[in-house]
């Protein structure tokens, strides 16, 4: 393996799961929950879409990001609309990969973009704030429990 395929499969340390969050249906409020069971087209009790798109993670440490492009607010993680908030780890460096999120295996698919939603969270400016910083999506490559506290790190990585 060269050297630099070496540094993209390496990462300091396992992350975390800090907040989940469900909708019943499209834009339905979403609502923070403790624990969730991860299914092959999404998490239950989520409106998701199964496939390439079943669940969506952001990364927490963007959050302080997005509310400094929206003049220093706090942006909570039920406004970006988003299943799983993630800290500790770089998702962004997981993409194509598959990830370890407390029992559930997940794949980093895509870039989950921003939508004209962010405009009519935050106001002008919104959809652009978030830009950049608004998440992955996943698709489930096998079922399992997910709590507030799940270690989330590559299967089959070491530190």
């Amino acid at each position: 393996m060269s050297d630099l395929k070496e540094m993209i499969a390496r990462y300091s340390q396992p992350g975390r799961i800090d907040w989940i969050g469900l909708r019943s249906e499209r834009r339905g409020v979403i609502q923070p929950v403790s624990q969730v069971q991860c299914r092959e087209d999404g998490l239950q009790g989520d409106h998701g879409r199964p496939g390439k798109r079943a669940v969506t993670l952001i990364q927490a440490e963007h959050l302080p990001v997005i509310g400094g492009f929206l003049g220093g607010r706090k942006v909570y993680p039920a406004e970006l609309r988003r299943n799983l908030v993630v800290s500790g780890i770089n998702l962004a460096g997981l993409k194509g990969r598959h990830v370890r999120v407390g029992g559930a295996v997940l794949e980093i698919t895509v870039i989950c973009a921003p939508c004209s939603r962010m405009e009519e969270t935050f106001g002008h400016g919104g959809y652009a704030a978030v830009r950049g910083h608004g998440g992955w999506c996943a698709r489930v490559v096998s079922e399992g429990h997910i709590d507030i506290g799940s270690i989330v790190e590559p299967v089959g990585e070491t530190l």
